[in-house]
C-alpha cells in the first residue's frame, strides 16, 4: 500500500495560509482542522493551516511526510442511531518545528492573508516563563513564541491595524484567551517592546475565550489493520473521534462574519459569554459522570455504557439529569434537554469503553464542583432535596468505605481523605457518619449539616443502601423521604 500524500491522493489544491495552529496532536486534528476542512469544502472558506509544533517533540515530521494529509474516523451514536463516518482532512498546508527551524516559524508572521491563531498546548501551556528572552530562541513557553510572532508581524507590516490576528485558544482552562493575552502583555513589558506594540496587541488583535468538547481516542493502535483496510493509502496519522462536537467561542457579529460556522451543520456557537455553556457542561456531562460512578459501581456496573443501558441505573441517571440537574440551570429548557440527550447518546457510544473505575479518581472534589451545586440550587429553588442526587451523595459516602459486599472498591484519592473516611466508617451509626462527612467544610466549602433535611436524608439513604442494596435501597429511600417531607 502506498503512503498517503498529495500526489497519489489527488488533494493537490494549494490554500493560502489563513490559520496558524499551535499543536499537531490528535485533538486539534480531529476538532479544529476537521471544522476548517468542512468550511473549505462546503462554504469556500479557502483557508490553509500552518501547524506549529509547540514542544520539542511531536508529529510534524510525520505530517510533512504525508503532505499534511490524514484520515479522520468518527464513530458514535446520534439520535439513537450508530454513525460511522470518515474523511480525508486536507486543510494543513505546512507543518513547522520551531526547535529545528525557528526562522521558518517567524516567517509565518509575514503571511499576507493570515487571520487566525488557534492553539491547544494543554492546560500547562498557557504559562509565563520569566527566563524567556526575545532574542534567545526558540522560546520555552507558548505565549513567548506567540509574542515573538506578533512582534515580527507588527514590524513587518509597520503596525498596520488591519494585520492583527483573531486569537482562539482551546486549552481546557477557564478564561483561556484572557489568560493568554495577560501573559503576552507581560512579555511585552519584560522585553521592553514599547507602548505602540502594546496598543496594537490590545486594539488590533482579538482574543476569544472558548469551551471545547469532543472525545478523541486518537490513533487506533489495537484496531489499526481494520482501519487501514478501509483506506486506499497507508496512513500513519489516522485519528478517531466520537461524532459529537461542541465549540463555544466568545465573540460578536465580527467573529461570526469571519467564521461562517452557521453555514455548516456543526454545533459551533459564537456567544457573548461561554460561562453558561461551561456551567451546562460541568453540571450535566461531568455531573452525570460523577453522579453515576459510586452509584454504578455499587450496582455492579463496570462501564458508563453499561450503566446507562441498564433499566434501573439508566433510568436513575436520566432522571437525575432531566429532573434534578437541568431545572437548576438558567438556559432555555429545549436547549438543556437537547444537550442532555446528546450526553446520553455519548454515554451509549459502543465504540468507547469508559470504565467507571477510571473516572473514580478524586470523586470528593469532583462531587463538590460538579454535583453539589445542582443539589444545593435544587433545594434553594424547590425547598426540597433532589431525591437522586441526594441518594448519589450517600452512594459516594458509602463508596469511600472502600469495600462493598466483600469486594474492594476502586477508591482513588488523597491519603488524608481516604484515612478520614476509614475512621468515620469505624462508626456504624449512619446518622453520625452523615453528620461527620457533611460538616467537613474543607471538602464541600461549607458546613452541609446546615442544609435543611440533608443530614437526615443522607442518613436514611445510607441505612437503606446498606440493608437492602442499591436498587431496593433507593426505592425504600424514596418512600421514606417522601413520607417525611
Amino acid at each position: 500500500m502506498e503512503r498517503l500524500n498529495r500526489k497519489n491522493s489527488g488533494f493537490t489544491q494549494k490554500l493560502p495560509i489563513k490559520v496558524i495552529q499551535f499543536g499537531e496532536g490528535n485533538f486539534l486534528r480531529a476538532f479544529v482542522d476537521y471544522l476548517i476542512d468542512k468550511l473549505n469544502k462546503e462554504t469556500g472558506f479557502n483557508a490553509g493551516v500552518a501547524v506549529v509544533q509547540p514542544i520539542n517533540a511531536g508529529l510534524v515530521e510525520m505530517l510533512n511526510e504525508q503532505d499534511g494529509l490524514y484520515n479522520l474516523f468518527m464513530r458514535g451514536v446520534k439520535g439513537g442511531k450508530e454513525i460511522q463516518e470518515n474523511r480525508t482532512i486536507s486543510c494543513i498546508q505546512k507543518s513547522l518545528d520551531p526547535y529545528r527551524d525557528y526562522p521558518a516559524y517567524l516567517d509565518l508572521a509575514t503571511e499576507e492573508e493570515l487571520q487566525f491563531l488557534i492553539s491547544n498546548t494543554t492546560e500547562a501551556g498557557i504559562s509565563f516563563d520569566p527566563a524567556d528572552e526575545l532574542e534567545k530562541v526558540p522560546h520555552n513557553s507558548f505565549p513567548a513564541k506567540v509574542t515573538a510572532l506578533l512582534w515580527k508581524r507588527f514590524q513587518h507590516f509597520n503596525g498596520d491595524p488591519d494585520k492583527g490576528l483573531t486569537i482562539i485558544p482551546c486549552e481546557l482552562i477557564n478564561y483561556n484567551a484572557d489568560n493568554l493575552k495577560k501573559i503576552i502583555l507581560e512579555y511585552v513589558a519584560l522585553w521592553n517592546l514599547g507602548e505602540d506594540f502594546r496598543g496594537w496587541i490590545e486594539n488590533s488583535n482579538t482574543f476569544h475565550n472558548t469551551l471545547v468538547d469532543r472525545i478523541v481516542p486518537g490513533y487506533p493502535r489495537a484496531e489499526i489493520d481494520d482501519y487501514q483496510s478501509q483506506l486506499k493509502f497507508e496512513d500513519k496519522l489516522i485519528v478517531t473521534a466520537e461524532v459529537f462536537l461542541l465549540w463555544v467561542i466568545e465573540g460578536g457579529e465580527d467573529l461570526k462574519a469571519k467564521l461562517p460556522f452557521d453555514k455548516i451543520n456543526e454545533d459551533v456557537l459564537i456567544v457573548d459569554s461561554i460561562q453558561p455553556y461551561r456551567t451546562r457542561k460541568v453540571r450535566i456531562l461531568n455531573g452525570a459522570h460523577t453522579t453515576m460512578v459510586p452509584f454504578g459501581i455499587l450496582s455492579g456496573k463496570e462501564t458508563v455504557k453499561e450503566t446507562v443501558d441498564d433499566e434501573f441505573t439508566g433510568k436513575f441517571v436520566k432522571n437525575a439529569i432531566f429532573e434534578e440537574i437541568n431545572p437548576t440551570l438558567d438556559l432555555a429548557e429545549e436547549e438543556l434537554n437537547s444537550f442532555a440527550s446528546e450526553v446520553l447518546d455519548r454515554f451509549r457510544n459502543p465504540f468507547i469503553k469508559h470504565q467507571l473505575a477510571s473516572i473514580a479518581l478524586n470523586s470528593i472534589s469532583k462531587f463538590k464542583v460538579r454535583v453539589l451545586p445542582s443539589l444545593l440550587e435544587y433545594q434553594k429553588r424547590k425547598s426540597t432535596l433532589p431525591t437522586r442526587l441526594t441518594f448519589a451523595f450517600a452512594c459516594l459516602i458509602r463508596f469511600y468505605k472502600g469495600e462493598w459486599k466483600g469486594e474492594k472498591l476502586p477508591v482513588q484519592d488523597d491519603a488524608q481523605i481516604i484515612d478520614f473516611f476509614s475512621k468515620i466508617w469505624e462508626n456504624s451509626n449512619f446518622e453520625s457518619v452523615a453528620g461527620e462527612v457533611l460538616k467537613k467544610e474543607e471538602y464541600w466549602g461549607q458546613d452541609l449539616t446546615a442544609v435543611p433535611g440533608l443530614k437526615d436524608h443522607v442518613a436514611v439513604a445510607l441505612k437503606e443502601l446498606e440493608e437492602k442494596g442499591v436498587e431496593e435501597g433507593f426505592r425504600s429511600f424514596r418512600e421514606k423521604t417522601q413520607i417525611k417531607s
